[in-house]
């Protein structure tokens, strides 16, 4: 995938976008995300949503700006570790097909299949052949899936060199975000070449008219985060679905039951 020559919304001068915009953009995305649950769950809708990305893409944080406010009851992240030895024996799709979708499900895969794509091709952790064979077979396994009735959603982070040393390097000193730069991470840093090769190679061969890659420009997280969302409902067709109004009855409290004087172990209020 080739850089765009024309000028890029930063060499546009676009003002970073504040934090009182973002927050009310996304809370009317919310919204808009907890009907779509509802109507997954009314018609038994099976949507499954790949992320993939460089390190520090900010394919955790927009997920999590996806689920923060829906239920993990049906939206349900899919983080795998790395493969047991036994599933190393294995057919490769196999640990990821029981996480795959049911009826009412949207399912979240925080880096996928395309691990052979990307990493374990670039690390070594796979040979050049498997890679190139699971190139040519992914398409028709994506056919299948999608002919089971799954809606398949896949999306690509893309950042710049620049910003993904910035947030990599941010990561260091941040007791909050260091369990994110694993040694992993670090041995992939100077691979950039290698990692875009490999994303070139996988669009070639995997962005398919039934299962095409959606690219999104992750230099600004905010905007990055809207945007997928923003994607993501206009990719699926769904409808409100009213209900009659929610009005809490009354209670009676203290008149069934008397609470006992019980000597509850508080935890210390620091603050």
């Amino acid at each position: 995938m080739k850089k765009d020559k024309g000028k890029t919304k930063k060499d546009e001068g676009v003002k970073k976008l504040d934090r009182k915009t973002y927050d009310a953009e996304l809370a009317r995305l919310h919204g808009e995300l907890v009907k779509l649950q509802q109507w997954v769950a009314h018609k038994g809708l099976k949507i499954c949503i790949l992320f993939e990305g460089r390190d520090g893409a900010g394919k955790g944080g927009t997920i999590k700006a996806i689920t923060e406010r829906v239920s993990p009851r049906i939206f349900r992240v899919v983080a795998l570790p790395s493969p047991t030895e036994r599933e190393k024996s294995q057919m490769y799709a196999q640990r990821y097909i029981p996480h795959l979708p049911a009826a009412g499900e949207v399912i979240i895969f925080d880096r996928s299949w395309y691990n052979r794509a990307g990493v374990e091709r670039v690390m070594g952790f796979c040979t050049e052949q498997q890679a190139t064979r699971f190139l040519e077979r992914v398409p028709d396994f994506e056919k299948m899936v999608l002919e089971s009735g799954v809606i398949l959603l896949k999306y690509w982070l893309e950042v710049n060199p620049e910003e993904q040393t910035r947030r990599l390097t941010a990561r260091i000193d941040d007791p909050r975000k260091i369990w994110k730069l694993s040694p992993m991470d670090i041995k992939s840093y100077d691979r950039w070449d290698d990692y875009t090769k490999a994303r070139d190679d996988m669009f070639a061969a995997t962005d398919t008219p039934w299962a095409p890659w959606h690219v999104v420009r992750s230099d600004d997280k905010k905007r990055a985060r809207l945007n997928t969302i923003t994607h993501l409902l206009n990719s699926i067709e769904y409808k409100e679905i009213k209900g009659d109004k929610i009005e809490l009855p009354k209670r009676k409290i203290g008149k069934t039951y008397q609470e006992k004087n019980y000597p509850f172990k508080f935890i210390p209020e620091k603050y």
